[in-house]
């Protein structure tokens, strides 16, 4: 079996540039949409329960099983695209997504949504898993950062547009539209894909999935998912939240024995020897548990300290995603000529600013106040995010280069997954804790400047788990630096 600890030096086939760049579309689009629906239903939620005639509690299950699916799936969907091809899945994931938002869209009622809303996810996860992986495949070495870094902006834009979209769709044509709108879309992208993009090459050795890892990890991430969603709804320390994610360390411990053991695991952990590529997995999910912080915590600061309109919070919220867009191909093309661990570092250090920056909102800031706070924020993730990301798959050989790309974008959920209870959770405590407050008070009654000291703490403990993941890049770049002289 290839080792996993070093990438493939393997020639990539000669293909015209605009195929490369047809295939960047075809990808693109379908990564857009992805992103753009993790995000956009978020809006239409009050809508939904008055329309569908439900609850707030059921509703919020048309994100959950969304979210769950695209979770729980990925590293088995990851796996699978080694074995059997990459483009075939995703094309299939593709369609599927497709043909869920045609259904999506359609729903009489509100289990009918959550329903489809999973089968969405299930094409997601597809599309999710495999992106990267064929980006990679299709473009040469020598432009690999330089293409993800334009994935990466298509990620961002899509967590710019979902809110902005969405509010805009529902007010113009009623929610249906929000997953109507992918369908167009689909085709178009699966077209291309049809045409432009060669199937990735497989392997003549017989391979065996990996049936029971895969449900194991499934299972792992389900329960942790649940775990941290219901830490958030119902505090750490109750009882349900503890025996899921008491479960959630028995079904990993089982999984790592079983993986451990296997010839041909879902996950094979030698990946995990080469230290360059597991601590910037880690790096990554650090500075997603940040964003997720981020996304929750700036609307609450906007419009209960601002009072500002709902419109003018959206494109206040888009500043740092949209920013991060524009540099994202910029810090890529950079890391592909300098090497990704120093671009990586400044924009590490740019988002350390930007969140110390942020912990000195208060009640008298103006828009340009708020703007050149989030600024570096934003410019430093669109710095990291690429580099990065061109870090983790160029440290796999090309037959893992499926479950890098499945481990990279679990790397993203289970950092959001994570990082929105945990920093949602200390926000309320001290926005609480300073109005004196008792803990199942809601955190909307607060007073303004129990608020604001709520914002400040939360932006604080941000910076330093960004500060965390600059020491581990500048550690990676310490070493890697050391093996280049070596070998000399």
């Amino acid at each position: 079996m290839t080792s996993n600890t070093t990438p493939s030096n393997a020639p990539k086939p000669s293909r015209s540039p605009n195929s490369k760049w047809l295939a960047m579309l075809g990808i693109g689009l379908g990564v857009l949409m992805f992103t753009v629906d993790t995000s956009i239903v978020n809006i239409a939620l009050p809508t939904l329960v008055q329309t569908l005639n439900t609850t707030f509690a059921a509703i919020q299950w048309v994100v959950l099983s969304y979210l769950l699916v695209v979770t729980a799936l990925v590293l088995g969907v990851a796996r699978l695209g080694d074995m059997l091809g990459k483009k075939r899945l995703y094309l299939g994931g593709l369609i599927l997504f497709t043909i869920a938002s045609l259904l999506c869209g359609l729903a009489p009622s509100v289990g009918w949504l959550i329903g489809f809303r999973a089968l969405q996810g299930l094409g997601a996860v597809f599309i999710s898993a495999l992106g990267a992986a064929i980006i990679t495949e299709v473009f040469p070495d020598s432009e690999r950062g330089r293409a993800l870094g334009i994935i990466g902006a298509i990620v961002s834009l899509g967590i710019a547009l979902g809110p902005s979209l969405g509010g805009l769709i529902i007010g113009i044509s009623g929610w249906r539209t929000i997953f109507l709108v992918n369908v167009p879309l689909g085709i178009i992208a699966s077209f291309i894909i049809v045409r432009v993009i060669p199937s990735s090459a497989r392997s003549n050795v017989k391979q065996r999935f990996d049936l029971l890892g895969s449900l194991l990890i499934t299972v792992t991430l389900v329960f942790f998912a649940l775990g941290m969603t219901y830490g958030q709804t119902h505090g750490f320390s109750s009882g349900i939240t503890l025996t899921l994610l008491g479960f959630t360390a028995i079904t990993l411990v089982a999984f790592l024995a079983l993986e451990a053991r296997l010839e041909q695991p879902t996950l094979d952990l030698r990946i995990f020897r080469n230290l360059q590529f597991s601590l910037s997995l880690l790096m990554g999910l650090l500075v997603f548990i940040v964003i997720a912080g981020v996304i929750f915590i700036l609307p609450f600061f906007l419009e209960l300290v601002k009072h500002y309109p709902t419109q003018q919070v959206g494109l206040l919220l888009a500043v740092s995603p949209v920013l991060g867009g524009i540099i994202a191909p910029i810090s890529g093309t950079l890391s592909d000529r300098f090497g990704p661990r120093i671009i990586s570092l400044i924009g590490l250090m740019l988002m350390v600013t930007g969140c110390f920056l942020l912990s000195t909102l208060d009640a008298q800031m103006t828009d340009l106040g708020y703007i050149l706070r989030v600024a570096p924020f934003g410019i430093g993730l669109g710095m990291f995010q690429s580099p990065n990301n061109s870090a983790i798959m160029g440290g796999v050989p090309r037959e893992r280069l499926g479950i890098a790309s499945g481990l990279l974008s679990l790397s993203r959920t289970l950092g959001q997954t994570a990082g929105l209870p945990l920093l949602a959770a200390l926000f309320a405590t001290l926005t609480l804790t300073r109005a004196n407050l008792a803990p199942n008070i809601d955190v909307t009654a607060a007073p303004v400047e129990a608020l604001v000291y709520g914002t400040q703490g939360a932006f604080r403990a941000s910076a330093l788990i960004l500060c965390a993941a600059a020491v581990l890049t500048a550690f990676v770049w310490r070493i890697e630096s050391r093996q280049r002289h070596l070998s000399r």
